[in-house]
């Protein structure tokens, strides 16, 4: 079995638990997605909006589909402009190991990190306390 073929049983966004909070913490449901804030913060208010269901490619679903998550995308990035003021939102659709569809959601800000460069995937930098990420998940979820 390829990575391409990886099963549901070994993706994060659809098993949850510690898959996920291996990276990420849930703070919404959206239309046809899930929005999580990504644990490593280098970026401060770097999210990934998860499609509901594991299809590894945009491709995969119709387009009524694909118009709701992009609307949840845009419903996630302004709220991340809303709560963090960045200067930029990069966008990021990867996926080589883990085949399903998510956006992250990368603010650049002018003196932060990596400001005119691109984002690396995780940095491991930053990681903050459980209150902390409380208190950006609240900022997050007042702007949605």
């Amino acid at each position: 079995m390829t990575e391409q073929e990886a099963p549901r049983s070994k993706c994060g966004y659809c098993m949850g638990g510690e898959l996920l909070d291996a990276f990420g913490i849930p703070i919404c449901e959206l239309s046809v997605s899930t929005l999580i804030l990504f644990r490593e913060q280098s970026h401060p208010g770097r999210c990934i909006v998860a499609y509901k269901d594991h299809v590894s490619e945009i491709v995969d679903i119709s387009a009524e589909e694909r118009a709701a998550f992009m609307e949840d995308v845009a419903r996630a990035a302004k709220a991340i402009h809303a709560a963090f003021h960045p200067e930029k939102l990069n966008y990021g659709a990867y996926g080589d190991t883990g085949c399903h569809l998510h956006v992250h959601l990368v603010p650049k800000y002018r003196d932060g990190y990596e400001w005119g460069g691109v984002f690396a995937m995780n940095p491991g930098q930053i990681k903050l306390s459980d209150s902390e990420y409380a208190a950006m998940i609240e900022k997050i979820k007042a702007n949605l």
